[in-house]
């Protein structure tokens, strides 16, 4: 996606305007009555003013005062402050009604996008920068919808009505006065102009402020062992000061063309008007309530004017932050899906790969012409150095990516033909981090499908020997889990992972070492749990630990992407290669720590 500081055009503003109104039409019935209650609540306003021109003129210059006539013109000034109120409030309501409902969806678009894009996109794009656009910045569309836009065509309609109740006044003056308009709009125009550089460099580096919290949170404990705190503080203080900057330079534009610009024009127009009175009084009357009148709408037309100079900050902001939305949601990478006609089922779980080539970038393949075959009830485990292509075998498996070259096939079905339901449910994946989120233990082993039982989570969690511990925490199966599972154990957390995976039945397992992150104590159990969870199941290993794999029915090495060995744990040894070194290595510094702890 493009640069997050890059500034809009006008053209590319107006486009995203259009767009952002686009989401009211479903509404456009409810925003029709309340456009009508907003035009009588602004004519009850403007009628006010005229109300009291005709006591001054008709009644109080000329000392004149009917009882009937001032109570009639006085109960109708009231009529009208209380429609005012009346009209004013329901048309508020609504359109603030309409504009949270709009944000809402939009919202739940945004989520919805985010959620079917593919694995690429998140590999690239910081996480802090997503989250910046789900919550700030559809934040500020709604300050657009709730605070400009109902309030914008409220101000329009009141300066147009003010216009009317000018020219019936006095059509010479009213007339004078419209040259006030292109100065407004220049006022406007240059406002806008250099304020949608300032919002668009603050938007993209609160984005960024937001990356880098996310990371620094996440790597905490990393950031405290190596004593990174006054690097990570420093560098957060020179994003922040350039937030800072942008923001000051607004807060300046803000200062000097907002109000003290649109209190410049007031002025002028009300020496306009005074001087045209003046000079009309040396040859002819001058009405006191017309000279009142038009004051006061010269007064209620700059009020209007110093709203929407105020509000324009908003709206640019909105805009700016409209244009990254929009961005990410018009962002086509998805997870890839079926692209094959057919609906085969997963019944025995033989994995086959056909000279399968993969890259991430388009450039560098770190997998080349990779082909084995996995049949029912056998374990293949991948070795390897770091880099060596392992964990894209699994991703080309779960289907995260797509391969360049070769096909994958299961149960001789490409995998291309297998819809997402099917593959997802019968592939079970074990990561080496498990993830967990807020909720309880049963809604982690669960993962909130309602088809699964109670008794089945029960069983899964007793099959992996999860229950051992489960039942002994405060609240069994209910005990709360915190955010990603921070309160449980590296070896907890991976049981519950089993567990999870368990109770779906998957025919073919996805195990990406899982014993990695665990003591020995906790690795003999969760080696027990495996043994099980592997009977009568194809599965595909990374193992770290090579031990893990003696009994594995096949072994593939790898390195630089490429199968350099195949075989049994003893036949690999046996010929003395790049497995037998590896396990040599992990062998010996076994020993080292043997050694140590025993003295």
């Amino acid at each position: 996606m493009e640069h997050e500081d890059r500034q809009l055009t006008p053209k590319e503003q107006t486009a995203i305007l259009k767009r952002l109104l686009g989401y009211a039409l479903p509404h456009k019935k409810l925003l029709s009555v309340a456009f009508l209650f907003l035009m009588l609540g602004t004519a009850a306003e403007l009628i006010g003013p005229l109300l009291i021109q005709t006591f001054i003129d008709d009644f109080l210059t000329p000392r004149n005062f009917p009882v009937d006539a001032l109570t009639a013109l006085a109960t109708a000034y009231i009529v009208l402050h209380v429609s005012s109120v009346f009209f004013n409030y329901f048309q508020g309501y609504w359109f603030h009604k309409i504009a949270l409902e709009i944000v809402r969806r939009m919202r739940i678009q945004v989520f919805s996008h985010v959620e079917h894009l593919g694995l690429s996109f998140f590999d690239r794009t910081a996480t802090g920068g997503i989250i910046s656009r789900l919550t700030n910045d559809t934040e500020r569309v709604k300050e657009l919808y709730v605070n400009v836009l109902s309030l914008l065509v409220q101000d329009l309609v009141f300066l147009v009505g003010i216009f009317i109740a000018m020219f019936y006044l006095n059509p010479q003056l009213a007339f004078f006065c419209l040259f006030l308009l292109p100065l407004v709009y220049a006022l406007m125009y240059v406002y806008r102009k250099f304020s949608a550089k300032y919002y668009g460099t603050m938007s993209g580096k609160l984005s960024e402020l937001n990356a880098r919290l996310n990371e620094s949170i996440q790597g905490m404990s990393i950031i405290q062992i190596f004593r990174q705190e006054r690097r990570m503080r420093k560098e957060f203080s020179e994003l922040n000061q350039e937030h800072h900057s942008a923001w000051m330079k607004g807060m300046k534009l803000d200062g000097l063309l907002l109000r003290p610009a649109v209190d410049f024009l007031s002025i002028l127009a009300l020496m306009l008007v005074l001087a045209f009175f003046g000079l009309l009084s040396f040859t002819s009357p001058v009405e006191i309530g017309v000279l009142y009148a038009f004051v006061n709408y010269l007064d209620r037309f700059f009020e209007p004017v110093n709203q929407i100079m105020s509000r324009l900050s908003i709206f640019q902001q909105a805009i700016v932050s409209a244009g990254r939305v929009f961005k990410l949601l018009d962002h086509e990478e998805p997870a890839p899906s079926k692209s094959l006609a057919g609906n085969p089922t997963i019944e025995r779980g033989q994995v086959e790969f056909d000279g399968v080539t993969f890259s991430y970038d388009g450039e560098t393949n770190v997998l080349t012409d990779i082909s084995f075959s996995v049949s029912p009830g056998e374990t293949l485990a991948l070795v390897g150095h770091t880099g060596s292509g392992k964990s894209s075998i699994i991703n080309l498996l779960m289907r995260f990516y797509e391969p360049d070259k070769g096909e994958i096939r299961i149960d001789g079905e490409p995998l291309g033909k297998f819809d997402d339901e099917e593959l997802r449910t019968r592939l079970g994946l074990v990561l080496q981090d498990p993830f967990m989120f807020s909720g309880d233990v049963k809604s982690n082993i669960r993962m909130y499908n309602d088809k699964i039982t109670d008794e089945e989570v029960y069983q899964a969690a007793q099959f992996v020997d999860a229950n051992r511990f489960i039942k002994n925490l405060p609240g069994g199966y209910d005990h709360p889990v915190g955010e990603r599972g921070g309160t449980f154990s590296s070896g907890e957390r991976q049981l519950i992972a089993f567990a999870r995976t368990m109770v779906m039945q998957p025919d073919i397992l996805v195990l990406d070492e899982a014993t990695a992150n665990v003591d020995t104590e906790t690795e003999e159990v969760i080696q027990r749990a495996l043994e099980q969870m592997k009977e009568g199941r194809t599965t595909v290993a990374i193992a770290h630990r090579l031990s893990t794999i003696k009994n594995a029915n096949r072994i593939l090495v790898l390195h630089q992407g490429k199968i350099v060995e195949d075989g049994t744990h003893d036949n690999l040894l046996a010929n003395g290669g790049l497995y037998y070194n590896m396990y040599l290595l992990q062998q010996g510094m076994n020993q080292q720590m043997i050694s140590s702890s025993s003295s």
